[in-house]
């Protein structure tokens, strides 16, 4: 332990079964970090003790695959198919159907698999503690699970053995949605010959055209070498104390383990002696293929990840190289026209156990391979030579320190947050307690960078002088995917060719038992499970006060946000002619991007970096809570920063909006060929998300318009839009659009949103006050958005790069003030876990698929994710409307959906993020009374109510469709009797 630190203090109380190896306090954030050991099988135990009653859980494996046929990911699922305790099918979805957990899930990375969880309800997660502690310590692994989950061969009619075969299993179709993403190609293209001989040379979720030499045997060998104590490490975080949680473990698990006699772990790569040149290819859709698309990456070794200095320092490295426009490489990169924009790997990868950096350009072509080299060289050669100035490095400390103190948790739990930041230490034997504290390694690294040769060194160390480096140019090919699939058609043909009578017999009778065991029903009370009855009564809602600054309102929230401030500008969006109002998500993306005033976007971007954690632009539409077709809007500028520099942080959100420049022609072109890069790539990742949108976007005008700006079709738009602005005369009309829209928001009203601690309640304040002008003039004749009404069907093909469908069906509904909401809420839950779950994945192969009510676009939602099935799935969304109606329904089903709505509601986030939903939801009608009369019509559902629903407003002719397929599924499958659109 580091001579800042505390001394130990033992906690109270320790279990028998562990030996209590320190505690360490680590103040910015608020948490004290015990460590532990089991005695008898090695078992790390890191316990984060937290004043938050989120409690969370993980239990992590060490999972080292040599190979990529995915067991790791495919290991990961089928743990989760029923256990010794809980001989269930399906515990693991059963469970979130029975809980009130804030987060369930299971993660496989290159180098270990993790089970986390979290609840806020005692009851609740213990019982969730030992459904994971039996499904990953004795998982059964029933053999039809491995065909359920991973992968099988059955008749294209299952019974009927003359069909043809076809490939199976859910892992197997997530893979496939997975690899149809360039950036995922170019990932694993990287670091397969980046890490030569290690296990991150291989694909640990699994390659497709690999996944299927995993064999069952294959599959339990490594369930029993790697999921043992001795190989498992334990993270908690919250106020339940640790030795409550060992109890658990003890006795539920490690009781029954002895150590292993072998250890596993990954070695040091071996390395290159020079840099090696690599040309491999992508597949593309013919139809995508447009212009420059060849990605070009240059990619590093560096050291290991296992010491807080080690890590700081690369994080130093990649921060002053990249971290904002004003960085040496990254002006580079968006500024050269050998390419289109920095690609998405740019940055450091820590999580490996030997870190890696990367850079480069997307948007490129083959031949500017050697001269992005000559590009990237020269920058970290001038860098090397003449260092960073003193201001940018401080700037990048400040970012670091800024991310320690910050309480996340709007995405995962907070806990959950800082568990995964200590886990990859945790799991490659370094030490996660000096990797969460990053104070001491801080202060450390201010003291190097006084040393002016510091940065140079990094840079010649690491990179220049840095032999093992590889150089990958990926280049699109229109071919492959037909290739790959005529690769798997003879690969099918040849195994059915060599079956004989027996060998089909078997296929056909594993397809029936699948099917029954698919169909069969588990007896529920072998889970545990909490009711209704331990449902808190009421929401926990934060309380804002309303002020005046200058002339201007302002809501204050004080919230616990660890010496953070936050702050909003909030304006109404006006009244916008369509041909701005297309250009509102651009305009957004723009504005914190450009300079302002006499500052140019170089000095504003190193502004930003130097006083703030970012300031982004962003604008909301919603419909009111009694009617969908009467809508409002607002645009916001956001801002974070330590409260130390509040003032910095409200003068530069001033600047930024109020003398915003229009006139950086070329960095607002760098600014949209990003923008279009980033939504190309959100189709394989959001596609059901892209797909619901669509399918509803007759239903309601927020609806519509999300469609057209942030959609389908906003991304269809974006595309021509980028195409034509390689012209300077279109350029400029652009950006003088931009500017007509920035004077159309200056022009309105406007309020602010201050988050932060009380005490600092003034200061915040003050430092606000004194950014304002001392008069304002008030808007007058202000008008605001209106959006056209509309109610009209939708029935939509979209094509694009994908191997697999992602498939929606809307049916028009009611706002959220309308006594059938609730039902509606509660009915997507009662569907897919009754219905949908089963059909969509287990039996149709999809990775996902659901159903949900949006009640801001009055629209009951069907989907699929990453599904082998177009028409059949369609057709199972109507089935389950069927089976609503038409099927003799028990209590237990209502009570559980209903536990799914609540918890949803109930879920925390961080504590601005709390603040902000609060402020943002009464804007828009949502206030704490309505939200909380919502979630009470929520407890009250009943299943007459959800028939009720169901047979008034899902009626297929009214329904509106929305699929995402490929050009070559198209021609296979047919149009379905959609409307085609090319993406």
């Amino acid at each position: 332990m580091s001579k800042e630190c505390s001394q130990p203090i033992p906690p109270s109380n320790t279990h028998s079964a562990f030996e209590w190896l320190r505690s360490q306090p680590i103040d910015t954030l608020n948490i004290v970090l015990e460590e532990y050991r089991h005695k008898v099988t090695g078992a790390m135990h890191y316990h984060l003790a937290a004043d938050n009653a989120e409690n969370v859980f993980l239990v992590a494996f060490r999972t080292v695959p040599m190979d990529s046929t995915g067991v790791a990911h495919i290991l990961e699922h089928t743990s989760l198919c029923g256990s010794k305790h809980y001989p269930v099918r399906d515990p693991f979805f059963m469970m979130i159907r029975r809980s009130l957990n804030t987060f369930m899930n299971a993660f496989t990375s290159s180098d270990w698999t993790a089970y986390p969880f979290a609840s806020q309800n005692k009851k609740d997660f213990n019982n969730l503690l030992d459904v994971y502690l039996d499904a990953t310590f004795f998982a059964n692994l029933d053999p039809l699970d491995f065909a359920q989950e991973g992968h099988r061969v059955e008749f294209e009619s299952p019974a009927d053995p003359q069909s043809d075969l076809v490939f199976k299993g859910v892992v197997f179709n997530e893979m496939k949605g997975a690899m149809s993403s360039p950036v995922s190609t170019l990932w694993q293209t990287l670091t397969h010959h980046l890490f030569p001989t290690t296990t991150y040379h291989y694909n640990s979720g699994g390659d497709p055209k690999d996944i299927p030499d995993l064999t069952y045997d294959q599959l339990t060998a490594f369930y029993r070498t790697h999921y043992h104590p001795s190989n498992a490490v334990f993270m908690t975080y919250g106020d339940t104390p640790a030795v409550e949680h060992q109890t658990r473990f003890e006795e539920r698990a490690l009781s029954q383990f002895e150590a292993l006699d072998h250890s596993i772990n990954v070695p040091d790569e071996q390395r290159y002696e020079a840099p090696i040149q690599v040309k491999e290819h992508y597949a593309l859709d013919e139809s995508q293929l447009n212009g420059d698309q060849t990605h070009l990456v240059m990619g590093w070794l560096l050291g290991r990840n296992l010491t807080l200095q080690d890590v700081l320092r690369a994080h130093l490295l990649s921060g002053v190289l990249l971290d904002d426009g004003a960085s040496p490489l990254r002006q580079a990169l968006e500024t050269t026209e050998l390419g289109s924009a920095p690609s998405p790997l740019c940055g450091l990868e820590d999580s490996n156990r030997e870190m890696s950096f990367v850079c480069g350009l997307e948007g490129s072509k083959v031949e500017n391979a050697q001269a992005l080299e000559a590009l990237i060289i020269s920058v970290l050669q001038e860098v090397a030579e003449k260092g960073i100035p003193q201001e940018r490095v401080e700037s990048v400390l400040h970012q670091l320190e800024l991310s320690q103190r910050e309480v996340s948790g709007d995405g995962y739990p907070y806990g959950l947050h800082l568990i995964l930041n200590g886990l990859s230490p945790a799991i490659h034997g370094g030490d996660p307690v000096a990797l969460l504290d990053l104070d001491p390694g801080i202060e450390q690294l201010r003291q190097e960078i006084q040393d002016p040769d510091f940065i140079k060194r990094l840079v010649r160390e690491n990179l220049l002088d840095n032999p093992h480096r590889v150089d990958l140019t990926l280049e699109p090919d229109t071919k492959l995917a037909a290739h790959r699939d005529q690769e798997e058609a003879q690969r099918l043909a040849t195994q059915k060719a060599g079956m004989s009578e027996a060998d089909k017999a078997e296929v056909v009778g594993q397809a029936k038992r699948l099917a029954q065991r698919q169909n069969q029903e588990d007896d529920p009370s072998l889970l545990p499970k909490v009711g209704l009855e331990d449902i808190p009564a009421k929401m926990s809602i934060p309380q804002g006060t309303m002020e005046r600054v200058g002339e201007c309102p302002a809501t204050f929230f004080n919230q616990g946000t660890n010496g953070l401030v936050y702050q909003q500008i909030v304006i109404p969006l006006p009244e916008l002619e369509p041909e701005l109002l297309q250009l509102l998500p651009y305009y957004t993306s723009c504005l914190a991007e450009l300079g302002a005033g006499k500052r140019s976007y170089l000095e504003m971007q190193a502004w930003q970096s130097s006083v703030t954690g970012g300031v982004h632009a962003s604008s909301s539409v919603r419909g009111a809570i009694d009617d969908v077709q009467n809508t409002n809007g607002y645009f916001v500028l956001s801002g974070k920063a330590l409260v130390r520099n509040s003032a910095q942080l409200s003068e530069l959100m001033q600047q930024t909006l109020e003398q915003a420049r229009f006139d950086e022609h070329s960095r607002i072109r760098e600014i949209m060929a990003q923008e279009r890069a980033h939504q190309e790539q959100s189709v394989t990742g959001h596609g059901h998300s892209l797909a619901m949108t669509a399918a509803s976007s007759g239903m309601s005008p927020v609806a519509a318009m999300t469609h057209q700006l942030r959609g389908l079709a906003g991304i269809q738009f974006l595309k021509e839009l980028d195409d034509g602005l390689g012209e300077t005369a279109a350029l400029k009309a652009f950006a003088d659009k931009l500017a007509r829209l920035h004077q159309r928001i200056l022009a309105a009203p406007r309020q602010f949103l201050i988050v932060g601690e009380k005490e600092h309640h003034q200061q915040l304040k003050q430092a606000l006050d004194s950014c304002l002008p001392q008069t304002a003039d008030s808007p007058t004749n202000f008008q605001a958005l209106t959006l056209p009404q509309t109610r009209h069907q939708v029935r939509q093909l979209w094509t694009t790069n994908t191997q697999v469908n992602f498939c929606a069906k809307c049916f028009p509904t009611v706002a959220v003030e309308h006594p059938d909401a609730p039902a509606l809420t509660v009915l997507g839950g009662f569907l897919r876990n009754g219905y949908l779950h089963r059909a969509i994945r287990e039996q149709g192969g999809a990775y996902g698929g659901g159903a949900s009510h949006d009640t801001d676009a009055a629209a009951f939602q069907f989907y699929s994710y990453r599904d082998p099935r177009l028409a059949e799935t369609l057709q199972e969304f109507d089935n389950s409307i069927e089976w609503l109606l038409n099927t003799k329904h028990q209590w237990r089903q209502v009570e559980e959906a209903i536990l799914g709505v609540i918890s949803s509601i109930d879920k925390p986030s961080s504590p601005a993020g709390e603040a902000k939903k609060t402020f943002h939801s009464t804007l828009y009608g949502r206030t704490p009374e309505q939200r909380e009369r919502f979630r009470q019509h929520i407890l009250s559902v009943t299943l007459e109510d959800l028939q009720r629903v169901g047979r008034t407003y899902l009626q297929p002719e009214k329904a509106s469709i929305a699929v995402i397929t490929s050009s070559a599924i198209l021609q296979e499958s047919g149009d379905l009797g959609l409307e085609v659109h090319q993406l």
